[in-house]
């Protein structure tokens, strides 16, 4: 009979993998990379100014923000600025999981979550930007990228603090390591709160001829779902629940603001009020990714609790496996947990519900503001997609654009994209890497 066990002792005989303290070559070759290149623009910065600002940086990035700020509305993206955020990105993936990983933090489903609520957090604030609700002196930092670096600085704040409370309180049990948590987090996470709302909400009520109720309504939800969203996760890591309650307290603080500017719409810089607001689209855009996205829970969620309850996580390999000496076994880890478990486990994880959903999100929300309300697309390829499309609805005789195109290919992207990370297994090591290429592709597709 095949075990566990047995199956241990074959993988034993193979190289081990890479200590999880380690950085690969890649990790090592990307970090030097980017640092090289930061310190580069900073000297260029200091030494050719007119060549690195003038001529460089500022009319591929900060003029196109400043454009996209201001009363002109969005500004697209080029194949310059692009390719400058692709390289930033991905890079950034590789250099801090790396990071994440040498210093333990959790990269389980719970922190995915925690995540998840924070890429939330960055649409709440862009549509309130959109509506001008910010006044022009902050309204920068809601642009993106700096929205993303923007809330990424919040993160690592908050992060920071409650990681430190968890090292020297998380080891204590029972109810005294809890009040202690509490009394130092909770506090601490509703100032920061406080704060957040003071520098970058507060200011715009002097801007606006506006009501108040609903953002009223929305701090006194936003405060208690911060303080329930805390202490209901008791069991979890303490830098998980900080960086949760944190991000779902600013979204309600955030809707608040949503649902006044519903009730009482205020003038725009381009002189005009926000269209009447209008909720079909709603159950297309969001409606139809969470069918999709019920139907793969309830695909994969008795695997899920299988593979839970023997320990192992969905798709990563135990500590010191390599991928290499598990495809060598491939009939011998066949009978493994993993293995027998991860494909429809995964179907359930936050990991592949939340790309999912995104993904589709975006696709649908692009189909129906461009065919149906006649907005753009500034991204350059997906523009080439829909302008595709829209030939396509010409020659079809179709009173539509052809972001419906691009609906399309996002569908069957994601599609591909899922079947790959089923079947994909990664490492023990390379869990935090898979969890922020999925952040990363949730921070490309909202």
């Amino acid at each position: 009979m095949v075990t566990v066990e047995s199956i241990d002792e074959v993988l034993a005989t193979h190289q081990p993998a890479l200590p999880s303290t380690r950085l690969s070559m890649v990790e090592q070759t990307l970090t030097r990379l980017l640092l090289f290149v930061i310190l580069g623009v900073l000297l260029g910065l200091v030494l050719m100014p007119e060549t690195v600002w003038d001529n460089g940086l500022r009319p591929i990035i900060w003029e196109p923000i400043q454009q996209d700020a201001g009363a002109q509305g969005d500004a697209g993206y080029s194949y310059q600025n692009t390719a400058i955020y692709t390289f930033g990105l991905l890079a950034s993936v590789v250099v801090f999981q790396a990071l994440f990983r040498t210093l333990q933090l959790p990269a389980d489903d719970k922190m995915m979550i925690a995540l998840i609520a924070w890429v939330c957090l960055a649409p709440i604030f862009r549509v309130l930007e959109d509506a001008d609700f910010f006044p022009s002196s902050i309204d920068w930092l809601l642009i993106s990228p700096i929205i993303h670096l923007h809330l990424a600085t919040w993160l690592i704040a908050i992060g920071f603090v409650s990681h430190l409370v968890g090292k020297k309180w998380d080891h204590v049990g029972g109810d005294l390591g809890e009040l202690n948590i509490r009394m130092r987090i909770v506090p601490v996470l509703c100032l920061a709160l406080l704060f957040m709302w003071a520098i970058l909400f507060r200011p715009g009520y002097a801007e606006h001829d506006m009501g108040l109720i609903w953002v009223i309504i929305g701090l006194g939800i936003g405060f208690a779902s911060l303080i329930f969203a805390f202490h209901a996760t008791r069991e979890w890591p303490t830098i998980t629940r900080g960086l949760l309650a944190f991000a779902v307290g600013a979204c309600f603080v955030g809707l608040g603001h949503w649902a006044q500017l519903a009730a009482t719409p205020w003038l725009q810089e381009s002189g005009r009020m926000p269209n009447d607001v209008v909720f079909w689209p709603a159950l297309i855009v969001l409606g139809i990714p969470g069918l999709i996205c019920s139907v793969l829970y309830r695909m994969g969620k008795d695997d899920a609790r299988q593979l839970k309850l023997t320990g192992f996580e969905a798709g990563v390999l135990p500590e010191g496996v390599t991928i290499k000496s598990w495809e060598t076994e491939e009939k011998v880890v066949a009978k493994h947990p993993i293995e027998q478990l991860s494909n429809k486990a995964l179907l359930a994880s936050p990991l592949v519900l939340a790309m999912v959903f995104g993904q589709l999100c975006d696709g649908f929300a692009t189909m129906v503001g461009i065919d149906y309300f006649g907005y753009s697309e500034k991204h350059p390829l997906s523009d080439a997609v829909i302008q595709y499309g829209g030939g396509i609805s010409d020659n079809m005789g179709w009173d539509v654009e052809g972001a419906w195109l691009f609906a399309i290919v996002k569908a069957v992207l994601v599609g591909t994209i899922t079947y790959i990370f089923v079947e994909m297994r990664v490492e023990n090591r390379q869990k935090h890497l898979r969890l922020l290429i999925v952040l990363a592709v949730l921070i490309v597709g909202l």
